[in-house]
């Protein structure tokens, strides 16, 4: 059996491909097969992780999106069958603008039911962040647990653009949570660090399209890359709470 990992939010920038990035190494330093699919019409960034499996999918018929073309996203994932991929994990990074049209697909065509089926496990991931972006990030997780009530939510907490609080309450407090908890199968906080020395070092990693392992093993200057090693134990632990396999 297969679980399905489908990243979603409908605001852009706010690291939905580092979560799916990070998502892919947790598995592959687990010894866990990972697949993934890149179907961002606009930015396919995580196709541009050398260390990582990924089939970049275009869904672009002219200058709109063709929702047929995620036929191939669903056939691709189908021939991940419960008989020869046991326990694989496939990874599906979609970009803001393919935010509704994917939801859609997947609601009209009875996608996740279907995928369900066939004897996988689907999850859906999104990212909440702090900043100007918070509250459209709130209404992003909100519309997912609404659309997609009996499928398990992984939340992805960005601390990046500020602290997610709201006149002082934290996320557990949020209204939102309160409303949709129930659905959440984990909340992981990705760690804040100083932007001067952890943040400028994982920022440049993240525009290497570099994996933490491969970083580890370069040339990179031995305290850059002890920021980059300290920081990726923490985000591990955190997702190893999540118990994603």
């Amino acid at each position: 059996m297969a679980t399905i990992h489908f990243i979603q939010q409908g605001k852009g920038g706010v690291g939905k491909t580092v979560v799916a990035s990070m998502l892919a190494q947790y598995l592959n330093t687990k010894g866990v097969p990972t697949h993934c699919f890149d179907t961002d019409p606009i930015n396919a960034t995580l196709a541009g992780y050398k260390g990582l499996d990924v089939v970049a999918l275009d869904i672009m018929s002219g200058d709109d999106i063709d929702p047929r073309r995620f036929d191939q996203l669903m056939e691709g994932i189908l021939e991940l069958t419960p008989e020869n991929h046991t326990d694989a994990h496939v990874i599906v990074d979609s970009g803001a603008s393919s935010f509704v049209p994917l939801g859609s697909y997947l609601l009209e065509n009875q996608a996740i039911s279907l995928l369900e089926e066939q004897g996988h496990t689907v999850m859906l991931h999104t990212v909440v962040t702090g900043g100007q972006a918070m509250l459209d990030t709130l209404s992003g997780l909100k519309s997912l647990a609404i659309h997609f009530p009996e499928t398990p939510i992984v939340v992805w907490l960005n601390p990046y653009f500020g602290d997610i609080t709201i006149d002082g309450k934290t996320f557990e407090e949020f209204k939102v949570y309160a409303e949709c908890s129930t659905s959440f199968q984990a909340v992981i906080s990705i760690p804040h660090r100083k932007q001067a020395t952890f943040g400028r070092d994982i920022e440049e990693l993240y525009a290497r399209r570099q994996t933490f392992n491969a970083a580890n093993n370069s040339s990179l200057p031995i305290m850059v890359r002890q920021r980059i090693t300290s920081f990726w134990r923490d985000i591990m632990a955190e997702i190893d709470k999540a118990r994603l396999c």
